[in-house]
């Protein structure tokens, strides 16, 4: 499922509650509420119309729409009865909750939430979860929390993960964060003058300096993120059905379920890929992506002793 499809299940589901329990509630009072434009509203309820629960006879459909200018939801009360989880879910939430708490950067309304989740999942044990991340902290994670909880400048040299480029920045680090078990900070690099997202743990050295910065008033979410340019190595690739996944975790451009186009600055980083991917892909396109795809085959037989002729 695609962030962008997580993000309107997720708005959807806080939104029909909403209006259940705010009967009258005005498409401008939604619209304010939840972010929405009134074309992505009117969307919205389209998609939940007529949708329910099994049996889907008269009774067990929902109805959902606007008129007046007011936002109705109808023969939905299952919608309006709070969330319940079993014990594994409750769990995992929280100490999903608490991961992401333990890294500085969460938000007031989590740290309460978080609390609240704790009290109720585990009411009579003081520390009864306890969720520590030092084992995979690199040893600059410090110093960039510091900086950028204080809003300070920091002289770092960077080797990236891509081409293997070493080179020396300075950083105006907004929040430290973690993903898929890295750690990352983001920022305002003043060498490229753009946001740019850093793995700490590729940081060489970084010091920080003397001066301070202000940071923006809207700080871009923390995210791992990528965006092609026009100068990038493009490859055409066929998934099989084990390797769908690359399409919800990269940004690729599909042309089909199954095909893909993938970009990346450097070729070597489409060939990793395929090479990881082994027989569930197939590379259809990308003259320079298929050139380093053979070197990595040849050198990984090399290494094993064996003929590295293709």
């Amino acid at each position: 499922m695609s962030d962008k499809t997580v993000k309107r299940l997720t708005r959807i589901l806080s939104m029909l509650p909403w209006v259940i329990a705010n009967p009258g509630s005005t498409v401008t009072e939604v619209q304010t509420r939840f972010g929405y434009t009134r074309r992505e509203l009117v969307a919205d309820l389209e998609l939940v119309f007529v949708c329910g629960l099994p049996g889907y006879g008269p009774g067990d459909l929902m109805e959902a729409y606007i008129e007046d200018d007011e936002v109705i939801v109808d023969m939905a009360d299952y919608f309006s009865r709070p969330l319940r989880l079993n014990p594994p879910e409750a769990l995992t939430l929280l100490a999903s909750g608490m991961a992401l708490t333990s890294t500085g950067q969460a938000p007031p309304a989590l740290e309460r939430a978080v609390g609240k989740l704790a009290a109720v999942v585990a009411p009579a044990v003081d520390d009864a979860l306890f969720v520590d991340l030092a084992g995979a902290e690199p040893a600059l994670l410090d110093l960039f929390r510091t900086a950028a909880r204080e809003h300070v400048v920091v002289d770092l040299t960077y080797t990236a993960l891509a081409s293997g480029a070493t080179t020396k920045r300075l950083v105006e680090p907004w929040t430290v964060f973690s993903s898929l078990g890295n750690w990352y900070v983001s920022g305002f690099c003043r060498n490229a003058a753009a946001d740019r997202v850093f793995r700490i743990d590729r940081v060489r050295e970084a010091h920080v300096t003397d001066e301070t910065f202000d940071p923006p008033a809207d700080v871009p979410p923390p995210e791992v993120r990528y965006t092609p340019s026009e100068d990038d190595v493009r490859a055409v690739i066929r998934l099989g059905p084990t390797a769908r996944w690359v399409a919800e975790y990269f940004p690729v451009e599909a042309l089909s379920p199954d095909v893909v186009v993938f970009s990346a600055s450097d070729p070597a980083v489409a060939a990793r890929l395929l090479l990881r991917l082994g027989n569930s892909a197939e590379l259809l396109e990308g003259d320079e992506v298929r050139q380093r795809l053979d070197e990595h085959r040849s050198l990984i037989l090399r290494r094993y002793g064996v003929d590295g002729t293709l």
